[in-house]
């Protein structure tokens, strides 16, 4: 479910946002369906052609989607935007560490407005946790990432943000559903073809996609309509149900900053798919940052975003809710981190983690790696799942610990 979002990374106009690239190998796999297949083929089929048949193209499908000759008007007036195509090519985001990132993302100007947020619109935040079981943190730390609680929404004509994204070939499957969405939000009056957000297409101070502000669209303030732009009880509320309905669990945890105690912890054992009992970290030297580990409020998992000697967490159910809305591995902990600093956690500790590989460095590595038979996909230089996994194996290999963390050590001896 929400493919495309969880494809479509998440866009605004702030540095680290806009230049999240869809599809990346940031991302983990997806199933798909006959249906998903169906709609990429005529995807792709229609893509790169020329505009005035690729936009008769698009109209015949909006009509066969019940949208108006109205809409399908303005749709006549979509150009193409290079400026899209641009910020779509960017990739230096991808380069950060954890700590960085973070560091650049959360600075105490931003916490502190969280927390004055989450103060100030209190009864929307408590009812839209009654109501969906979201913390209000959880949805104040999307927000300010997203848009600095609103302020900086994107400039980006939608229409035409789309309609470029659409009709070019990189991954027109994900883009063209968005801008079908995108003219049924002007054939009800949500939103009209003057819309500006982000360079992908994301609308509001949530930054949604078209068609999750359709499809989940909520009236916070009563007022008869879903304004996510300008009402932050709609944008709140909304957030709320994308994060229920992505399966967000009541009442449960999902990022906590741990100790290790040992070093010959079974490092291979830190992915965040291998989830276990804190009664198994705790006889591997997991200790909470104050102490022992509290009772288990589910199995969690161990991740070390930069190595066994950088920082480390135990993430639990939910924090797979924070990748499903944003496949960056470095996003989803970012943001989750930023949650639990609004929901009073302290700063991390950095520790002391090995230097990471550049840009260039990466691509040694990814080349190497590829040369060894591993599915790398694109050599980009970006620390994405295929990387990270290709380096485990290879460390266990040559006897290293396999804490997934690519090093200059490693680069060197393969």
């Amino acid at each position: 479910m929400f493919k495309t979002r969880q494809a479509i990374l998440a866009a605004s106009t702030f540095l680290f946002a806009t230049v999240f690239c869809p599809l990346s190998q940031a991302e983990e796999p997806e199933a798909t369906t006959q249906t998903d297949d169906v709609a990429t083929k005529v995807a792709r089929e229609a893509c790169g052609t020329p505009i005035e048949t690729f936009r008769e193209n698009v109209a015949d499908e909006a009509r066969k989607a019940g949208v108006s000759e109205h809409a399908i008007d303005e749709l006549k007036k979509a150009t193409i935007d290079q400026k899209v195509i641009d910020r779509d090519n960017g990739q230096a985001i991808f380069n950060l560490t954890f700590a960085e990132f973070s560091k650049r993302v959360i600075p105490e100007a931003r916490l502190k407005k969280g927390k004055e947020n989450l103060q100030k619109y209190s009864d929307v935040f408590a009812k839209a946790e009654e109501k969906y079981g979201v913390p209000g943190p959880v949805i104040a730390a999307f927000w300010g990432l997203e848009t600095d609680y609103g302020a900086v929404q994107g400039n980006f004509d939608t229409l035409n943000a789309l309609f470029t994204l659409s009709h070019d070939c990189r991954r027109p499957e994900l883009f063209r559903p968005q801008l079908i969405a995108l003219l049924k939000l002007f054939d009800q009056g949500v939103v009209n073809a003057e819309t500006t957000g982000a360079w992908a297409g994301e609308i509001g101070q949530m930054q949604l996609l078209p068609k999750d502000y359709l499809e989940r669209g909520v009236d916070g303030d009563g007022d008869g309509k879903i304004d996510l732009k300008g009402s932050v009880a709609d944008a709140v509320m909304t957030a709320a149900h994308m994060l229920s309905d992505l399966g967000w669990r009541r009442g449960e945890p999902w990022l906590e900053e741990v100790r290790l105690t040992r070093d010959d912890l079974p490092w291979q054992e830190a992915i965040r798919q291998n989830r276990k009992p804190h009664s198994q970290w705790t006889s591997w030297g997991v200790t909470g940052i104050n102490g022992p580990l509290g009772p288990d409020n589910g199995d969690a998992s161990l991740m070390l975003p930069m190595g066994r000697k950088g920082p480390a967490f135990l993430a639990y159910d939910n924090f797979d809710i924070f990748v499903e809305w944003n496949k960056s591995i470095v996003y989803a902990t970012t943001v989750a981190y930023f949650a639990s600093r609004l929901a009073g956690a302290p700063a991390f500790d950095i520790g002391h983690p090995e230097p990471g590989l550049n840009t260039e460095e990466m691509k040694q590595l990814q080349q190497k790696l590829a040369d060894r038979g591993y599915d790398m996909g694109k050599v980009d230089g970006v620390y994405g799942i295929l990387t990270r996994d290709a380096v485990r194996t290879e460390q266990l290999r040559l006897g290293l610990p396999a804490d997934s963390w690519p090093t200059k050590e490693l680069l060197d001896r393969l």
